[in-house]
């Protein structure tokens, strides 16, 4: 039997000492309790392998947090941070991370090493580009980075060859970046709300493309690539 502590919503501002003791705990959530710090402490808790931090006061998160077995959830979503740790890379068997709703201007080299992430969410930040090393997440099939800075996607996309779900919604995109050609299992992809203005020749070649939202940009009506992706069944929002 799973062994869970939720204290959601409970006001706690602090968190008391004895949770520490919990050893048997595989989930703990901690979610909406304006916590502003986690003690190192948490560490003992050596059977976690689901927290939720989300919503909270956070600005950081200490190193120790990165100790613990983690393989399935680690929510930090809607706190105060400015940067996640390198020492982040040693969840490789983390399954889902979300660090959406924070202040983050980069995400940290390191991620590339969480290859057991098959979903990704860093939504409503200030990433201005992504790391090299996310092309090493090769179980990765969702992406999410709506409401972001950037401009590019790194070469290394090409790796993601399992990726079925891609959202940059509300970046600075004003190309439709190539490195996207090379995605078989691509199924989703959200464009809305960038400065596109052109579409690329390659794009009917996303042969598992089946839904793409170009809403939002100055693109052209109707053009050929367009049509050539609803003739075989991929919905187009424009």
């Amino acid at each position: 039997m799973t062994a869970t502590l939720n204290l959601w919503k409970r006001q706690l501002g602090v968190l008391p000492k004895s949770l520490w003791q919990r050893t048997e705990l595989h989930v703990l959530i901690l979610a909406d309790n304006a916590l502003t710090q986690i003690s190192p402490e948490i560490a003992q808790l050596k059977q976690l392998h689901t927290l939720d931090l989300g919503h909270n006061r956070l600005a950081s998160i200490p190193d120790e947090l990165t100790e613990l077995p983690l393989t399935q959830y680690l929510y930090l979503h809607d706190n105060q941070l400015t940067e996640l740790p390198q020492s982040l890379g040693r969840l490789t068997a983390l399954r889902y991370l979300n660090a959406g709703d924070n202040q983050l201007t980069r995400l940290p080299a390191t991620i590339g090493t969480m290859t057991g992430l098959v979903e990704l969410r860093a939504e409503r930040n200030q990433l201005t580009a992504l790391p090299e090393s996310i092309g090493c997440l090769d179980k990765l099939r969702e992406l999410w980075l709506r409401g972001n800075m950037l401009t590019h996607l790194p070469e290394s996309f090409t790796d993601l060859t399992d990726l079925r779900h891609l959202d940059v919604r509300e970046n600075a995109l004003t190309d439709l970046p190539e490195v996207l050609a090379g995605l078989p299992r691509l199924r989703h992809l959200d464009l809305r709300s960038n400065r596109l203005r052109t579409l690329p020749d390659w794009l009917p070649r996303l042969s598992s493309l089946e839904k793409l939202d170009l809403r939002w940009n100055a693109i052209e009506p109707a053009p050929r690539q367009l049509d050539l992706l609803a003739q075989r069944g991929c919905v187009v929002w424009t």
